[in-house]
């Protein structure tokens, strides 16, 4: 059994068929999902969500995209939104200087107020970065010194010197579709070596179907694909690469095992 980690349900290719998007999933043996939230007035679309289906749990951020419109955004109103049964996420949130849509400095401040929140909450910082592993590990590391947070990099496709950094700092990684794609031979080098037990798997969907599925809308149920890949990458059965990634995500989701 497999849980996708980083999903979009809410999101246009997947809101219309929402339940279908759902049984292909479980048919496919995906039994877990988290549905994350970019955007505050997300929230309570992707909670009401997670609150109506057993298998779906949610999380509550502010991607870094939309960083400058929620600059005022603090603490309190995550902390609040976090209460709620199935929330058991922080994000996502992070950086991301490819496409430049928000100030940085708005993005790293915001960044900070999600991390304060993790570790305030307890519940796991779901991190997006993108051209920005300086800045991503700096903020990481300066926040760990105040106190430790649980942490997920989402959608990995960084260096092996960014990942060797996050896994120091106690922080697991979370492989999607990319993997699967012809162009990323570092990247499945680096899935071939991570820790057994740091490592999950994701579609980010609707975005980046993995191989076979490559410019399809993706959904959730190419989470197997995905799986059943990088459990060719690391040369273990289909069958230990999905128990373990779902152990590895109820280990780090604590609220969710709960």
């Amino acid at each position: 059994m497999l849980v996708d980690s980083h999903c979009h349900l809410q999101y246009k290719g997947l809101v219309e068929d929402q339940q279908g998007v759902l049984s292909r999933a479980r048919q496919a043996g995906v039994t877990g999902f988290l549905n994350i939230s970019t955007r505050q007035r997300e929230w309570e679309q992707v909670v009401g969500t997670a609150a109506r289906e057993e298998d779906v749990w949610a999380s509550v951020g502010i991607h870094p995209h939309e960083a400058d419109a929620h600059a005022d955004l603090g603490a309190a109103s995550l902390i609040e939104a976090a209460k709620h049964p199935k929330v058991v996420g922080i994000g996502e949130t992070g950086l991301d200087y490819y496409y430049e849509h928000s100030d940085r400095e708005t993005q790293q401040a915001l960044f900070r107020t999600h991390i304060a929140v993790s570790r305030d909450t307890g519940l796991p910082l779901i991190v997006h970065t993108r051209d920005a592993e300086e800045d991503t590990a700096r903020i990481i590391a300066e926040e760990m010194e105040k106190g430790a947070f649980p942490g997920l990099i989402h959608c990995f496709t960084a260096s092996a010197g960014f990942a060797r950094q996050m896994l120091e700092l106690g922080l697991s990684i979370s492989l999607s579709g990319i993997v699967t794609f012809k162009n990323a031979k570092d990247l499945q080098a680096i899935a071939a070596e991570l820790p057994e037990d740091r490592l999950l798997v994701e579609t980010d969907a609707p975005f980046l179907a993995p191989v076979p599925h490559r410019g399809q809308t993706c959904e959730p149920a190419f989470t197997a694909d995905t799986a059943r890949f990088v459990a060719g990458l690391r040369e273990v059965d289909p069958e230990r690469l999905a128990e373990t990634t779902t152990g590895n995500f109820f280990r780090l989701f604590t609220k969710a095992a709960a």
